[in-house]
């Protein structure tokens, strides 16, 4: 069994019956879901579930599972997610796909918020491997890159097959940024009220706990 589905299988200590749970995007995560599935079927559990995109909707609805729209969710007991970087303190950074927005919604409005992940993703700051996803107004995205670009360089995304710009699912582009060296507060503030920015791909002081594998070995990051 390779290490994202060992995470994922960790991750279902956290489930309880009677819950709502968020399902975050990616292979580690599609790893949870299916896992998911099986829990619920196997100790006949009373669980809903809410995607976090496009893709973790299929998921959902391909394991059979209790979708309900995000639309009418008020509270969120769980939500669990993998990620593209992670630090020792918790800070962690998303979004490599297009939901940024859902993403941040769930894992902000999550009782707990937990990441999955393998050793490679372990960073000693975010930033260090991946650049930094933004999500912007397709209508005054130059303004906003002008400001942005004060503080570092970066250009649109392109869409899978390089000849468009992606759009989110909220519609909107995204840019992928590297930044100066600066505090990861002080930029993340920067980011975020820049005008024209709708969300940035930094989860800065939201994550409750993270589970680490490697090589099998599972490491519990908590606050």
């Amino acid at each position: 069994m390779e290490d994202k589905e060992i995470i994922a299988i960790k991750a279902l200590d956290y489930v309880t019956d009677n819950s709502v749970i968020g399902l975050g995007t990616g292979s580690t995560a599609n790893f949870f879901i299916k896992h998911l599935a099986k829990k619920i079927k196997n100790e006949q559990l009373n669980i809903k579930v809410v995607a976090s995109s496009t893709v973790s909707e299929i998921e959902a609805i391909r394991n059979k599972l209790n979708l309900i729209g995000i639309d009418t969710l008020e509270t969120l007991d769980l939500y669990v997610d993998g990620a593209d970087e992670i630090t020792n303190n918790l800070n962690v950074l998303k979004g490599r796909g297009y939901d940024l927005v859902k993403e941040k919604m769930l894992a902000q409005s999550a009782d707990k918020f937990i990441i999955i992940a393998d050793q490679s993703k372990r960073v000693a700051g975010i930033g260090e491997n991946y650049p930094i996803p933004i999500e912007v107004l397709k209508s005054t995205w130059r303004l906003s890159k002008k400001i942005l670009d004060k503080y570092g360089k970066g250009s649109l995304r392109k869409n899978a097959a390089g000849d468009a710009y992606a759009i989110s699912s909220a519609g909107n582009y995204i840019f992928d940024y590297s930044f100066d060296a600066m505090p990861l507060r002080e930029l993340h503030e920067k980011i975020l009220t820049t005008p024209g920015v709708i969300e940035t791909g930094i989860f800065y002081e939201i994550t409750d706990c993270a589970l680490i594998v490697d090589n099998g070995q599972i490491e519990v990051l908590s606050k």
